[in-house]
């Protein structure tokens, strides 16, 4: 019919199923924060049994993960818990502040991912690892990992990338909201550290901290 528009399709196990039949261990990998004014860039990777798909313990997570932009913090906090008594393998790696300015938000993303898929490779010991990257392109093979695929918006096409996703924005939520001392008068717990006006008028106000990327927030005091 005219003017009706597609229905989004939620994520799946498309292609670890692929991968699963070969033999691999499956792992999603996302990160979180990366357009964040303060705070650090978060790198989640979970990696599901093999097969995952067909054991009824799976119900919740095919009916509900998506894009963690796309769900609500109540919905992340419930399935970040289900996500994580079910998977197999999980890391989450950090990269802060002072790295993201050193060496940019881009280098700072290669970083994260490297590391969490270095994490993984050690976690899986003997058996082989595929990973799923959310993006346009997969320059993180340095380091021994050659079976790898990018995905387009994987957060919203693959439940392993979207499960990363999830555990890697309710990590990072839980840390900018648990700031106190001298970060209270920055209200994170609100803004978790991205650019909302009320974070522009706080920083107009006290100036940087040392939470914040001071290569981000330069053009708030041009």
């Amino acid at each position: 019919m005219q003017g009706m528009t597609k229905a989004r399709r939620n994520p799946s196990f498309e292609e670890e199923y692929k991968k699963w039949k070969e033999g691999y261990l499956v792992a999603g990998v996302d990160e979180v924060g990366r357009g964040a004014f303060a705070g650090p860039l978060v790198v989640g990777a979970v990696v599901f049994p093999p097969l995952f798909h067909a054991d009824n313990t799976a119900q919740k997570i095919l009916h509900e993960v998506n894009d963690s932009k796309l769900l609500s913090p109540k919905k992340r906090e419930e399935l970040s818990v289900v996500i994580k008594e079910h998977a197999r393998l999980i890391t989450i790696v950090e990269v802060s502040v002072r790295v993201i300015d050193k060496v940019g938000i881009g280098k700072a993303n290669q970083i994260g991912f490297r590391k969490a898929i270095c994490n993984l490779r050690k976690l899986a010991e003997h058996t082989p690892l595929f990973v799923l990257l959310d993006g346009f392109s997969a320059p993180y093979a340095m380091g021994g990992v050659k079976n790898q695929m990018a995905i387009i918006k994987g957060d919203q096409k693959s439940l392993s990338i979207a499960a990363a996703s999830i555990i890697a924005k309710v990590h990072r939520d839980n840390y900018m909201k648990l700031l106190r001392g001298e970060y209270a008068k920055y209200q994170f717990a609100k803004h978790k550290g991205y650019g909302t006006v009320l974070h522009r008028d706080l920083l107009k106000k006290y100036g940087l901290s040392r939470l914040h990327r001071s290569t981000f927030c330069h053009s708030i005091f041009t």
